[in-house]
């Protein structure tokens, strides 16, 4: 069984939100079955079809969030190396393409947050990034086409 490596916010997170969707989602849902039921007959009733496939969908959803906590260990970020980019490792990384910076935070596909500078280990930057060392330079093939990284710092923030 694989591990899902989650940082203790991104495991809090998720529990937060199977907790929500196991309360307020299951209670939305079961009121709109209710609600579509009510109008009569359910073999030419849309609503009804609609609200047992959102149901559907929803149960699909905390069976996948149970799956990764159960098989969730937590980092201490305490404990990771700066020498080499790993999980939690937040990276300043040159594009020589474009000359430009860029930093990351390496973190699991589950916490991933492009727009919080937080990138999957499983994306493609990720995966060329980690277990480098500052001064690796790495090609990467992205949808745009090659990059040209370097690493130029790793921390732990």
């Amino acid at each position: 069984m694989k591990k899902n490596y989650l940082s203790k916010e991104g495991y809090e997170k998720l529990d937060e939100e199977l907790r929500d969707l196991k309360t307020r989602g299951r209670k939305e849902i079961a009121q709109e079955i209710a609600d579509a039921r009510a109008q009569g007959d359910l073999s030419e009733n849309a609503e009804y079809d609609a609200a047992k496939e959102a149901q559907g969908h929803l149960e699909k959803k905390i069976a996948e969030l149970e799956h990764i906590l159960a098989t969730a260990s937590i980092i201490d970020e305490k404990n990771i190396d700066t020498s080499k980019a790993y999980l939690l490792s937040t990276v300043t990384i040159l594009n020589k393409k474009v000359n430009k910076e860029m930093k990351y935070t390496l973190v699991s596909k589950n916490e991933a947050d492009f727009k919080a500078g937080k990138i999957s280990v499983d994306s493609p930057i990720g995966k060329a990034i980690l277990g480098r060392e500052v001064g690796d330079s790495v090609s990467v093939k992205v949808p745009a086409g090659m990059l040209e990284l370097e690493v130029l710092k790793i921390e732990r923030l």
